[in-house]
């Protein structure tokens, strides 16, 4: 590690991030609409994003600071293992082309801007819609978290982290400034800002990849000599190499189906999703997105350069960044270190965007005050947005950054419970609503329960997401079994409701609401009785 600040990766940091600062405040008068005072302008950009603004929208919305520097890290630390990432974004584009377009097409024609609005138009139950938005905002917070832990990974490695002893303010003046930006733009231009700053977090992104995948490699001596000190590291550890054991295969593989499931049941995935102007945007997106899944597999493979360069870090989180500063130039590491810090700003207001519409729409209109306008929803968003980032940042200066990423792990376990309401409520209307909520119920505090029982090296309770499956005996993802035992659960006690007859509540969809589109004849935003009171 080199000693003190790296004044010209630093000086080229900044540059960036001020450059993508510019960006975020000039995007609200980007596509300006007549009246900005809506969740649709403020909250999904007005729904009118072409192909390409919602695949780089959707890439800097999936494809996280977090994830350029937890992926490799985890190749780093656990070897093959860590790859389970790159097969579950291959899984999942098949998976959300089935499903988006039709999700897409009903919230256009219902004027609906959660998932938690459709959930409530279908099934007729404000309560599985609340618990739908409770959920989503709890899975979120931590993963804003994490996009700051990023962040300060990147400002740790530069040396402007401050050390153990520095003042806690001065420490974390960098991060609060980056905060601070963050949160200003992100009230002023909405969703816009994220939309315009994806192009230069995504294109720096590809371009340091691509340079890593081939510079790092000729540095090293080739991929033979990295993928042999990789495999010396494991075996001297006692893991048996850098592939997965055949004890770990369970592991991998629900893990991988798990996060598949769960990826498109963020509300973030679904903001940028409901801001494409129409349902074959959509459906190109999903052709087209797997590409970032080709850069998440060279991604990975830095995990092994970072083993073969002979990054010695004790938080596997900064071996990415340290890598980056001991092979490159300083400027060029600068421009690496810009790709993180702005590859953190993009998922991080988009996501707090998502929980202020999920706290507006289906807590406050629907249970505080249902006759709120159009402007006051919008004003509620604005200012839950930056409570959720003040939280986040919160959570990241008082907790240990181990902690946080356990609780993102933890939250990737209880967004997946929504799966069944929202994916199941898209092609079927046979579940029960009750049924749902039941489901929900056990398989939040089965998949709550067994996580709090993981302890690890570090911590005794959330050390993990794998546990024995019961009755099967193997290791495997905490979420995955409690998907099946809620999917068991709304199964059974649908049929035993709909034998009694309890009441199902009203469905306000029609079949062909699921594949209009916006040019179809007809087809026009229609606001639902509970939201009546805006005007969209």
């Amino acid at each position: 590690m080199k000693d003190g600040v790296n004044g010209v990766a630093l000086g080229v940091f900044i540059f960036f991030f001020l450059l993508v600062t510019v960006m975020g405040f000039l995007a609200a008068r980007w596509r300006k609409a007549e009246n900005e005072h809506t969740l649709d302008e403020w909250g999904l950009g007005g729904r009118s994003f072409g192909t390409w603004i919602t695949w780089f929208l959707l890439g800097g919305d999936l494809y996280t600071a977090y994830t350029f520097v937890a992926v490799p890290a985890a190749i780093y630390a656990t070897g093959a293992a860590g790859f389970f990432a790159v097969p579950y974004t291959i899984i999942v584009y098949p998976l959300i082309f089935t499903f988006l377009p039709r999700l897409w097409s009903v919230s256009h024609r219902h004027g609906y801007v959660t998932t938690s609005d459709f959930v409530r138009g279908r099934f007729g139950s404000k309560g599985l819609s609340l618990v739908v938005a409770i959920t989503g905002i709890l899975a979120t917070m931590p993963y804003i978290a994490l996009q700051l832990v990023g962040i300060q990974a990147v400002l740790d490695v530069l040396g402007i982290g401050g050390g153990d002893n520095t003042n806690w303010f001065v420490k974390d003046l960098p991060l609060l400034i980056a905060f601070a930006v963050l949160a200003a733009y992100t009230y002023s231009s909405g969703l816009r800002a994220p939309a315009l700053i994806a192009f230069v977090k995504d294109g720096l992104i590809y371009l340091v990849i691509a340079v890593a995948i081939i510079y790092i490699p000729i540095k090293l001596g080739g991929f033979d000599d990295i993928f042999a000190a990789a495999n010396a590291k494991f075996t001297a550890a006692g893991k048996g190499g850098i592939v997965t054991a055949s004890g770990g295969q369970w592991t991998y593989a629900t893990l991988a189906l798990g996060s598949a499931l769960a990826l498109f049941m963020y509300p973030h995935s679904i903001t940028a999703t409901l801001s494409s102007r129409s349902r074959e945007v959509i459906r190109r997106n999903t052709t087209i997105l797997p590409l970032y899944s080709l850069m998440l597999g060279l991604l990975a493979l830095l995990g092994f350069m970072a083993i073969a360069a002979g990054v010695k870090v004790d938080n596997g989180q900064l071996a990415i960044p340290q890598l980056f500063e001991n092979v490159f130039p300083d400027w060029f590491t600068g421009v690496a270190f810009a790709a993180i810090g702005i590859g953190a700003l993009v998922p991080a207001a988009i996501m707090s965007i998502a929980a202020a519409n999920l706290f507006t729409r289906n807590i406050y209109k629907d249970f505080i005050k249902p006759n709120a306008t159009a402007h006051e929803e919008t004003r509620v968003s604005k200012i839950v947005s930056l409570l959720v980032k003040v939280g986040a940042l919160i959570f990241v200066l008082t907790m240990d950054k181990t902690v946080a990423i356990n609780f993102q792990l933890l939250g990737g376990i209880w967004i997946l419970q929504t799966f069944p309401a929202l994916v199941g409520g898209l092609f079927t209307r046979w579940f029960h609503r009750w049924a749902l909520l039941a489901g929900w119920a056990v398989g939040m505090v089965y998949g709550t329960v067994a996580a709090y029982g993981v302890a690890s090296p570090t911590q005794k309770h959330f050390g993990g997401s794998a546990k024995e499956i019961p009755g099967i005996g193997e290791i495997g993802y905490i979420g995955m079994t409690a998907f099946v035992l809620n999917v068991v659960v709304a199964v059974v006690l649908t049929f035993v409701l709909r034998a009694v007859k309890a009441p199902e509540g009203v469905d306000e969809t029609r079949p062909e609401d699921y594949t209009a589109d916006a040019g179809d004849p007809g087809v026009a935003v229609e606001l639902p009785p509970a939201t009546a009171g805006s005007a969209h």
